[in-house]
């Protein structure tokens, strides 16, 4: 993915807007190679582990944060894993905008809730995030 000739900033971003971050599969392949190396004890039955999980998340954040004119990530926190996707789940991300907070002339912090969704709707992830954007 290439980088948005005009990405958004601090003032592009209002609360309450909702962005699509995309969407990604369980990868069955992924999965094995997963659970053999970070968690061994792991039953592939199961579906993705917690861990495997946020990295699938990370992925899309850090591919939606392209798009964005992005100074700094600050923070993720409140971390909520509701389920364990199986191999070949379909998942998508969206980050809601909660508040937004200028920091100096040139820069502002961004608060967003972000879900990962399985293909029914459902919740499987979500957390917190602090992000400084650059201002225009």
């Amino acid at each position: 993915m290439t980088e948005p000739a005009d990405p958004l900033h601090f003032e592009d971003i209002q609360v309450g807007q909702v962005l699509p971050m995309g969407a990604c599969a369980v990868d069955g392949e992924a999965l094995a190679g997963f659970i053999e190396r970070f968690a061994p004890h792991w039953p592939a039955a199961d579906g993705a582990p917690d861990a495997m999980v946020y990295a699938l998340w990370r992925r899309l954040a850090d591919e939606s944060e392209r798009g964005m004119a992005v100074s700094k990530g600050l923070a993720v926190d409140a971390l909520r894993f509701m389920r364990n996707p199986p191999s070949g789940e379909l998942l998508r991300g969206r980050m809601t905008v909660m508040g937004k907070d200028p920091v100096g002339d040139g820069r502002g912090v961004v608060i967003a809730q972000h879900d990962l969704l399985d293909e029914d709707g459902r919740l499987v992830f979500s957390c917190l995030s602090r992000t400084l954007l650059l201002r225009r």
